[in-house]
């Protein structure tokens, strides 16, 4: 297939996160036809990340097979692709599949491509895969980045909050404990709390994603729960300090992620960026020094008019195999 027309195949093979394996196994198969010594790792049941190999790893190309809900199918016009993870990052994907036929016809040696399950809820393909490198030297994972190479992220610090109550008839709401209002009190002051301001990556952002809790509205609610994401640029450990802090013995709550922020370095050559997202990236320490750049916005991904510009794919294609002779040069 050429590139777009793999752009549109993959985006319409179904890999919400959780049920990327239709999509990997498609992927693996591709990738043995075109010569590669392709292999499923095994993430969890049902779940599997692709690595495929020409000779020794030395630089690898890596992106993420899973999308957020809700999947819809690819369409075209003269100018975009579009469908859930055209953007983010079946199209990636593509482009470092054709970057990857194109080294391999130049007579490039010693590289690998790794697509991993799970980038968008906790990174467990990436986890995975973590405790399986190749020997690779160098890393360079694909995310909505405008083709610029993309020199810090920032972190991503999960957390939810369990607020307990008693249920009571609402008309005599002293007989009941309000477990909504004691998680109202708590966010009010979450909100107050002061985050880190990087000179590189910008402030901190919390985000109050989810909540939910009650019975009725008649029945003074006994449970609420809130789920919150904050963006980090420095060390989570003063921020995590303050939240247990803020909280206090009010409700229960669990930290249930903390990736760290990341800083990379420059290359001569290319653009550069910084980007408020979280990748693979933190989880794949093993597997070499870290580069970032791929094609798309991340203002579309995860929205329902997600795309990417066919023009940013074919240069993407141009970038990965430029990246990876550099890199190689540098060897």
């Amino acid at each position: 297939m050429d590139l777009f027309e793999l752009t549109k195949n993959l985006v319409n093979i179904e890999s919400v996160t959780g049920h990327e394996e239709a999509c990997a196994k498609f992927v693996k198969e591709y990738l043995a036809h075109l010569g590669f010594q392709a292999e499923l790792m095994p993430v969890s049941r049902d779940r599997s990340n692709v690595l495929a190999c020409w000779g020794k790893p030395d630089v690898v190309l890596s992106t993420h097979l899973d999308t957020v809900p809700p999947f819809f199918p690819a369409h075209e016009d003269a100018e975009c692709i579009y469908g859930r993870g055209s953007c983010d990052a079946k199209g990636i994907l593509a482009a470092q599949v054709t970057a990857a036929e194109r080294l391999k016809k130049e007579g490039v040696k010693d590289f690998a491509l790794l697509f991993l399950v799970g980038e968008e809820t906790t990174s467990d393909g990436a986890r995975e895969a973590n405790l399986h490198p190749r020997g690779s030297r160098c890393i360079i994972n694909g995310e909505p980045t405008e083709n610029k190479l993309v020199i810090g992220t920032k972190g991503n610090l999960r957390f939810e909050i369990h607020a307990r109550g008693k249920m009571a008839h609402s008309a005599y709401p002293e007989l009941g404990e309000n477990a909504i209002e004691k998680l109202l009190d708590v966010l009010a002051d979450l909100r107050k709390i002061a985050l880190p301001l990087s000179p590189v990556l910008g402030p901190s952002t919390m985000n109050i994603g989810v909540i939910s809790g009650g019975r009725a509205a008649n029945v003074v609610p006994d449970e609420a729960l809130v789920q919150i994401l904050i963006r980090t640029v420095e060390d989570s450990g003063p921020t995590r300090r303050k939240i247990a802090e803020v909280i206090g013995g009010r409700c229960d709550f669990e930290f249930v992620r903390d990736t760290p922020f990341l800083l990379m370095e420059k290359l001569n050559g290319y653009e550069t960026d910084v980007v408020a997202f979280t990748t693979d990236l933190p989880a794949l320490t093993n597997w070499g020094r870290p580069l970032l750049l791929g094609p798309g916005s991340i203002t579309v991904a995860h929205t329902a008019d997600e795309c990417v510009r066919k023009a940013d794919l074919v240069a993407a294609v141009d970038l990965y195999c430029r990246l990876v002779h550099d890199l190689k040069s540098q060897a």
